[in-house]
């Protein structure tokens, strides 16, 4: 079921209290959440960008949390524990951009045809390592579907056309992504 405009909103004014606390050392503010949707348990991930650059982005597949919690952790965590950066640090507060992307849940695919660029995000596995790449990734990029595998695989440190082996395991989730 799609969110709202007030729920995303909300889930956007959660996830900006939670990183500017974090950065501060302040404590995020409860939150008195009424919305069934936001109460739901679900994927999210929190992306940060700043001046149209990538800052940060963490998120999780699943999680017994209802989505604002969820969405709250992972904001925190994408603000000061991307191991790709430094943490956010409190002059670039105003500076940062928000997404987040609400995840529908994981679909194992046979067949890569399957995948449809610009709906369908991707997460392979193959033996302990993974990889995941949002849907926008594939816009953003300019990826067709291959590249869009290959990518991924990258992203997992697999080499590319590793998506093809006999081991490996292809995931397709949609999103609803919100900033």
């Amino acid at each position: 079921m799609p969110l709202t405009k007030d729920e995303k909103n909300t889930l956007l004014r959660i996830a900006r209290d939670a990183i500017e606390a974090k950065v501060s050392g302040a404590r995020a503010p409860a939150e008195a959440i009424e919305s069934s949707a936001l109460k739901s348990d679900s994927g999210a991930f929190v992306t940060l960008h700043r001046f149209g650059d990538l800052r940060g982005c963490i998120g999780t597949f699943a999680s017994p949390e209802p989505l604002y919690i969820t969405v709250r952790d992972m904001a925190v965590a994408a603000a000061a524990k991307d191991p790709r950066f430094i943490p956010v640090r409190p002059n670039e507060l105003k500076e940062i951009e928000i997404e987040i992307s609400v995840l529908s849940p994981l679909r194992e695919i046979k067949d890569p045809k399957e995948i449809e660029v610009g709906r369908h995000g991707l997460y392979i596995v193959k033996g302990r390592q993974r990889g995941v790449l949002l849907p926008q990734v594939a816009i953003e990029q300019g990826y067709d579907r291959l590249k869009f595998l290959d990518a991924t695989c990258l992203k997992a440190g697999l080499a590319p056309g590793n998506w093809k082996a006999d081991d490996a395991t292809i995931f397709v989730f949609e999103t609803e992504i919100f900033k």
